[in-house]
């Protein structure tokens, strides 16, 4: 009957859309940790002018969240208040158009960057095959100026098209970005929805190879099948994490059921039943003894929502 009720009273709040509200949603099924708390609503809409009508509509006192694949985020314990967007079919669009040997890919914030990779692969474009090692969204992406294997958002953007919170539409170039290493000043109320990304005219077999190449160093290096949140923090400059995690002691290193990786100690690892404290917990021991051992302090690559406290168990039956 409770979350009847705090289902009513949502419905009451919000505007009509042409996309689909979903209400006390258990986040921890869409997060690749498999832990953590639930959404109050998950909204996925139709398109981006769904989108900048439910921005442009909603109450000015509804926090609007964005989670993408869920591969590097943690949802905290207690859940996230408000309004969780998740950008779906409307939003993962791919189309590429050349000008002579240039590729301009035009993309969806929605869009799997390893999905992007591919389209490029097929269609001969070169440049782009560094998102096939990135699991995540194209707007994720952009977000923390993801990158691998040598390359980074940075390099291949052309320019990223956002709505703020009242549901304007603003094309940002480069520039206006301030792309660093894992970081954009993109304000958080800036929502991506599309991009243009460059590449270049190249052999579909070479860059098939070139992501097999890319593949196969994942599998090697890092625990890609085991339920993590891909790297746990930034490299500090000239040095890595992972290196001064392992000599600060911390390989292996376990709170409830979350695990300092044995393969890749930038990792951590739900190994069954690790809450989103536990992983977070984790992860701040790791920093303490990290900093302890080097006097330098790691910075967390994985972004953190929602509240600590745990909420009660409740009924709901939503699913983002």
């Amino acid at each position: 009957m409770m979350a009847n009720s705090k289902m009513a009273d949502w419905e009451d709040r919000l505007p009509s859309v042409r996309g689909r509200y979903a209400f006390d949603v258990d986040l921890s099924r869409t997060v690749w940790f498999r832990a953590g708390g639930r959404a109050d609503v998950v909204f996925r809409p139709a398109d981006i002018d769904d989108l900048a009508h439910f921005l442009a509509a909603r109450p000015a006192d509804v926090p609007v969240t964005v989670v993408g694949l869920g591969s590097n985020l943690l949802v905290r314990d207690g859940g996230v208040e408000g309004v969780v967007v998740r950008l779906r079919q409307g939003f993962r669009g791919v189309n590429v158009r050349w000008e002579g040997e240039r590729a301009l890919v035009d993309v969806g914030a929605g869009a799997l960057d390893m999905n992007v990779a591919r389209y490029c692969r097929d269609q001969g474009v070169d440049g782009l095959a560094f998102l096939s090692g990135i699991p995540g969204t194209i707007g994720g992406a952009l977000r923390m100026n993801a990158g691998a294997y040598g390359y980074e958002m940075a390099d291949v953007v052309v320019e990223a098209r956002a709505l703020d919170g009242n549901g304007t539409l603003h094309v940002l170039a480069p520039d206006a970005m301030g792309l660093s290493y894992r970081h954009s000043s993109v304000p958080d109320d800036l929502i991506f929805v599309s991009a243009v990304l460059a590449g270049r005219r190249g052999e579909p077999a070479a860059i098939a190879r070139h992501m097999e190449e890319i593949n196969a160093a994942r599998e090697a290096s890092q625990p890609i099948r085991a339920r993590t949140g891909g790297s746990t923090f930034t490299n500090p400059a000239n040095h890595k994490a992972w290196e001064l995690i392992d000599e600060a002691g911390c390989r292996g290193l376990a709170r409830g059921g979350a695990q300092i990786s044995e393969q890749h100690c930038n990792f951590i690892v739900n190994t069954g039943g690790a809450t989103a404290s536990e992983i977070e917990g984790l992860g701040e021991e790791v920093r303490r003894r990290v900093e302890q051992k080097s006097g330098l302090s790691l910075k967390w690559e994985i972004r953190r929502i929602g509240r600590h406290r745990r909420w009660p168990e409740g009924s709901g039956e939503g699913e983002a």
